[in-house]
């Protein structure tokens, strides 16, 4: 498959021109002499009709998608796809509404609130926590019902799969049940890009969404910040047509040239052997997971290759776990008092033996059996774009309750919110915060 991209910044770089053009650099350095602006020949993101189309053409028959790039990640492709469905909605004389999982990204709720679109949430089931969501077909169904039957009908089901602790949801079943009530399906598959090259159907395109993301970052040899937007070539002409109108709202106009080398340069290496190594990651990391069980750990989620550890069981909680690695200099992708995420690649696969003698060397302990808060009931007060623009004021999380949530209070990783945007703030969701560290909420005067 042929690297565009990466062609015409080596052709670039080789001809040693005087760079009259941004950036300040001007190409002195290793890195630098990669990295462009847009300069005749070099395409233009959000315009392309050159060298980046043409590896967006690549990428889009890698995925079975029509697929356009990121160098923002999946965040900006987020925005683009709250966007789309706006426009989707428009298309048809109806306001956009979005019935969406409780565990969405941080980039989702900011979208629809500054685009003042309605969301209406999934309810927790048994066994969800903030960051997990088991998004229920049947229960999708029956909500699209109602709406439709109340005259208030939804214009889009938003899920995130897999998601972070590696939970994979029923995109497949969902999306038979979105085909059936014509209810556009967007997926957060910024943790599943590579999903697409493992055996079986797995990703969103295969199993009937009309678009979704991808961080190629995430799981990907590509630099951070590369990512995918993908529309289903069966979805509504309308979704493609605007795309690329879409993330240049929300996008810079001065696009990462580095990283869409990245992007362009995976495309290579998922037409060679990379769909073989991470195959065969998969499997390496199923034995990891059948040894650690058999000497006692609890391992959670269903995504191949994620390592999940619920470690309380096994005497520690997923911040001490997570201490232990780093002084063995294992940096872990996500911990905290109850889960452990490591995010192996093909990369580090010769090295994983390390992360194994380290958690097997460690002595099982009493176990730790206290869990988190329960789940506080969503009361939503104002919408989210009600909230966002409302004046706001910080308060400590043991002076919250009554009020509404002005802003999302939440790290990354996981820039999942525990409360959103509009959200009241009961005394049940009080221990819960506390649980997690936040100690301050912003809310409305």
């Amino acid at each position: 498959m042929s690297a565009p991209i990466r062609d015409f910044l080596a052709n670039y770089a080789e001809r040693d021109p005087l760079r009259l053009h941004m950036p300040g650099h001007k190409g002195e350095g290793d890195i630098e002499r990669l990295d462009l602006t847009e300069v005749d020949g070099a395409d233009s993101l959000y315009e392309a009709n050159g060298i980046i189309s043409r590896s967006e053409d690549n990428a889009g028959k890698l995925f079975g998608a029509k697929t356009f790039y990121s160098t923002e990640g999946s965040s900006l492709a987020i925005r683009a796809m709250t966007y789309l469905v706006a426009v989707y909605s428009a298309s048809r004389g109806k306001r956009p509404r979005i019935l969406a999982a409780p565990n969405a990204h941080k980039s989702f709720i900011s979208a629809v609130a500054v685009q003042d679109i309605d969301v209406a949430w999934l309810p927790y089931a048994d066994g969800d926590s903030y960051l997990r969501s088991s998004a229920d077909p049947s229960v999708v169904d029956r909500l699209l019902s109602e709406a439709e039957e109340s005259g208030d009908p939804f214009t889009a089901v938003y899920i995130t799969s897999p998601d972070y602790l590696g939970h994979i949801a029923d995109i497949g079943g969902i999306s038979s049940v979105c085909r059936k009530r014509g209810v556009l399906l967007a997926v957060d598959n910024a943790h599943g890009a590579y999903l697409k090259f493992l055996p079986g159907r797995r990703h969103p395109m295969e199993l009937g969404a009309d678009m979704c993301c991808d961080s190629a970052h995430k799981t990907l040899p590509v630099l951070t910040g590369g990512a995918y937007l993908h529309i289903s070539h069966g979805a509504d002409p309308i979704l493609s047509d605007n795309a690329r109108g879409a993330l240049s709202i929300f996008g810079s106009t001065s696009p990462s040239y580095l990283i869409l080398d990245s992007l362009d340069r995976a495309n290579e290496e998922l037409c060679s052997d990379l769909p073989g190594r991470l195959e065969a990651l998969a499997r390496q990391l199923d034995g990891i997971r059948e040894r650690l069980t058999k000497r006692g750990y609890i391992l959670t989620g269903d995504e191949p290759c994620k390592l999940t550890l619920m470690p309380k069981s096994y005497g520690y909680t997923g911040n001490g776990l997570a201490k232990i690695l780093i002084d063995n200099g294992i940096v872990p992708e996500f911990y905290d008092p109850d889960y452990l995420v490591l995010m192996p690649s093909p990369a580090v696969a010769h090295r994983l033996g390390e992360l194994e003698q380290v958690l097997l060397s460690l002595p099982k302990r009493r176990a730790i059996t206290d869990t988190p808060p329960c789940l506080p009931q969503r009361i939503q007060a104002l919408s989210p774009r009600e909230a966002l623009y409302s004046p706001s004021r910080l308060t400590p999380v043991e002076l919250a309750a009554g009020h509404t949530v002005a802003a999302l209070t939440v790290g990354c990783p996981p820039a999942v919110p525990i409360l959103t945007l509009g959200q009241r703030v009961t005394e049940e969701a009080l221990p819960l915060l506390c649980y997690y560290g936040i100690s301050h909420l912003r809310v409305i005067k």
